[in-house]
């Protein structure tokens, strides 16, 4: 994945400098602009959203803290300020205004190799968060027939996450908690959410859920089955709820799902039969 980076710099021996003599490509990176101060600097954040903006702390009509600043509330992201020793105090507080890192004059090559590593690994950790946070949103039966989140997890570095799929998998039929995981593998809960949420940027919960409904739909396939009767053989111990969760991933109820086209079969109950009362406890999953 090649960065997108933006260089502003008043000086323009020090600004054709930052553009021609760092091998950027071997970074990962590709300058797709250089401003001669914060103005146009931010015109062109605003206009290029650069992954990375490297900045000259000192600049004309605006500085480039400010511009820094500014640009974030348009675009989201990482940003290097390049300082002398006598601003040394004023790039440090630099920190606290959004700026990700800051470079002395005259840059070192090895200390820029170095700090752009860093950004491209939290560049990295954020994109494959944001895909997570998105698959997550989405229903859980695309044309292709992939299992976002669920999938993530079965596949991840993570030990504890895998762990918890591989429990899922194997009980997500009984009552089942976060407390439950955590319990087995010997860990607090608090501590398995957060690798969850770092990991997968989901809740236990949506995890669990996630795979009840895939083995739903499997078993609406079959087409033998009332949906009450699947509600309870996937974990479901409240229809109504198991209706809601159900909508959430498929966007549609499950008889409408049925109705659709979206399984081979229909259940042999008719669809007024499946949320019957003494079956549903008379919710009608609509």
């Amino acid at each position: 994945m090649m960065l997108k980076l933006l260089i502003a710099e008043d000086e323009e021996i020090i600004r054709k400098g930052l553009v021609m003599s760092p091998d950027w490509p071997k970074y990962d990176c590709v300058v797709v602009g250089a401003a001669r101060d914060g103005v146009e600097g931010l015109e062109l954040i605003r206009k290029e959203h650069p992954d990375i903006v490297l900045a000259d702390i000192r600049m004309p009509r605006m500085d480039g803290i400010r511009m820094i600043r500014e640009g974030l509330k348009d675009w989201d992201f990482y940003s290097i300020i390049l300082t002398s020793y006598s601003e040394f105090e004023l790039a440090r507080q630099a920190i606290q205004v959004g700026v990700s890192a800051y470079l002395l004059k005259p840059v070192d090559e090895d200390e820029l190799a170095e700090t752009l590593n860093d950004l491209k690994k939290k560049i990295q950790h954020a994109t494959k968060s944001e895909k997570a946070e998105r698959m997550a949103r989405e229903p859980v039966t695309p044309e292709d027939g992939s299992w976002q989140v669920f999938e993530l997890a079965k596949h991840s570095t993570d030990y504890y996450v895998r762990e918890t799929w591989r429990l899922v998998r194997d009980h997500y039929q009984e009552k089942l908690s976060i407390n439950d995981i955590a319990e087995t593998l010997g860990i607090s809960a608090s501590f398995l959410s957060r690798r969850l949420k770092k990991t997968l940027n989901v809740s236990f919960v949506d995890l669990l859920n996630q795979y009840r409904i895939r083995e739903v739909i499997a078993l609406l396939r079959q087409g033998n089955r009332r949906i009450y009767e699947i509600s309870d053989l996937t974990g479901f111990s409240d229809y109504k709820y198991f209706c809601s969760v159900f909508k959430k991933y498929t966007g549609s109820s499950p008889t409408r799902f049925i109705q659709n086209g979206e399984v081979a079969a229909r259940p042999e109950a008719p669809a007024q039969g499946i949320s019957g009362k003494g079956e549903s406890g008379g919710y009608h999953c609509e």
